[in-house]
């Protein structure tokens, strides 16, 4: 499972030009599921992002959490996240999990995230979307998730 984790001051995805989903101050996150993610301690890695002190305090230091600013996030399936391009031209997603084995796991990792009581909003699994945001640093991460956790 890979993560591209976004600090924003506010994201939005739309489906046919129709808003689906949209925060203010929170995460953006990104989502890709490989093969074989049905592994991942979905719970585990939904506490590290809700706790992970990224967000300014009055210093300007990242001292703060998710939780402890009283944001939301913004969950969109991304599984161009699960490409390889070591060779050719064209991406390779020979690795990417089969939708219905996708779909479910995004779900799942969706309540574990409002399990941390936070307010989510998501996508549409498998739709053309077009997201917008307003990243506020900027400051991104990638999360790479194996067997619940997180590769270094």
């Amino acid at each position: 499972m890979r993560i591209v984790l976004e600090r924003v001051s506010e994201a939005e995805v739309r489906v046919a030009d129709t808003p689906v989903g949209s925060i203010s101050k929170g995460l953006l996150l990104l989502v890709g599921i490989d093969r074989g993610d049905g592994e991942v301690d979905l719970g585990k890695l939904a506490q590290q992002i809700v706790d992970l002190r990224i967000f300014a305090d009055a210093s300007d230091k990242m001292n703060l959490s998710l939780r402890d600013v009283g944001g939301q996030a913004l969950v969109v399936s991304q599984f161009t996240l699960c490409a390889h391009i070591r060779r050719g031209r064209r991406p390779s997603f020979s690795e990417a999990a089969a939708p219905r084995e996708a779909e479910p796991l995004l779900d799942a990792f969706v309540c574990a995230l409002r399990d941390q009581g936070i307010s989510v909003e998501t996508g549409v699994f498998g739709a053309k979307m077009h997201v917008r945001s307003v990243n506020d640093g900027p400051v991104t991460f990638i999360l790479d998730v194996a067997a619940g956790t997180t590769r270094e």
